[in-house]
């Protein structure tokens, strides 16, 4: 009897950790989507910009105001703003890599786990 409560136990905690690891999956894809959302508008802003003049002015949002800002510096910063999103994308899919394999880890142990009580 002991050995069959055991068994209900740790077949409920992996239940658990493959549902939490899916959420988790659901997760890191929805915030890849909307990083390359983000670094996709950047590179149109950013393409838009280069094909003005450079003496025009530009405005840079900051906080609820807008500051004037060269053309030079919206540039870089939103250069910047790409390689930052990149990184954070790079990261991203290597959690979801991690994820992905205790994914597959939980749902191995708990085939497992179905095949030793389906023998004893």
């Amino acid at each position: 009897m002991l050995f069959f409560w055991n068994i209900l136990l740790a077949f409920s905690e992996l239940q658990e950790k493959k549902i939490e690891t899916e959420q988790k999956l659901r997760i890191s894809g929805i915030q890849i989507e909307n990083l390359k959302r983000s670094k996709q508008h950047a590179i149109i802003t950013e393409r838009e910009i280069s094909a003005i003049d450079a003496d025009t002015k530009m405005y840079e949002p900051v906080g609820r105001m807008f500051l004037l800002t060269p053309k030079t510096v919206v540039e870089e910063n939103l250069k910047k703003k790409q390689n930052v999103v990149q990184e954070k994308i790079k990261t991203l899919e290597g959690q979801m890599t991690y994820l992905d394999n205790s994914l597959k880890e939980a749902i191995n142990s708990l085939r497992e786990l179905v095949q030793q009580k389906k023998d004893s």
